[in-house]
């Protein structure tokens, strides 16, 4: 299967506008006395610093770290690369390079160095310096079987004493209808399990109140 290879708008003019950016730095380096294979390292280096300040700029606005630094050489790089395309516009006597500019570029080399080096080595990432925690000590356990049993206070004891026993709640009707249906549930219950049903069981299952599900439970024992 063959892929049909289409040309990309985008990576075309790319191409085109860095290639003409190259030779206008290297036109300018040629100018400014930097013959041979100097003129060509000239554009290189412009191109390579702005790429390096770029990337680094992206890294640091991913992690939120301060971009002043990259954005500074991302400027120097640009400025040297649009400068040498307007000064061959023919704003510039390419045979007659005035002074400060001869100075410029042979100073570009340096400048160079010394903006890879401090993107290379600005930090990304923030040491951590949080603090350590304070470690704090577990509260003694005393087993309970060691632990002494307070005693009760005998006003108390005499109070419980005095207060007479209530009388037993009295029975609860039990609707023959809900005996019925309860009754299936028993015996899904004990199909299922092979117990017989219990009073909590019958609660979960029907909603009742516990001592209408214990009266239901002693109609189907």
């Amino acid at each position: 299967m063959t892929r049909s290879i289409r040309p990309d708008a985008v990576l075309v003019q790319a191409v085109i506008a860095g290639a003409l950016s190259f030779a206008h730095l290297h036109d300018i380096a040629a100018a400014a006395g930097q013959d041979g294979w100097k003129a060509w390292a000239y554009p290189i280096s412009v191109d390579l610093l702005l790429v390096a300040a770029w990337r680094r700029l992206r890294i640091l606005r991913t992690t939120g770290k301060p971009t002043r630094a990259a954005w500074t050489w991302f400027a120097v790089a640009l400025a040297a690369s649009l400068g040498a395309n307007i000064a061959t516009a023919g704003l510039l006597d390419l045979t007659d390079v005035p002074a400060w500019l001869r100075i410029l570029v042979a100073g570009w080399p340096a400048l160079a160095f010394l903006g890879g080096t401090l993107l290379v080595h600005t930090p990304t990432t923030e040491p951590d310096t949080a603090p350590e925690p304070t470690p704090v000590a577990a509260p003694a356990i005393v087993p309970a079987e060691l632990a002494p049993e307070p005693e009760p206070f005998p006003d108390a004891v005499e109070a419980a004493e005095s207060v007479p026993a209530l009388p037993a709640p009295p029975p609860v009707d039990v609707p023959p209808a809900l005996v019925d249906h309860a009754r299936k549930l028993a015996d899904a219950h004990r199909s299922a399990t092979g117990n017989p049903i219990d009073a909590d069981t019958l609660r979960d299952r029907l909603g009742l109140p516990g001592p209408m599900a214990a009266q239901l439970a002693t109609h189907l024992a």
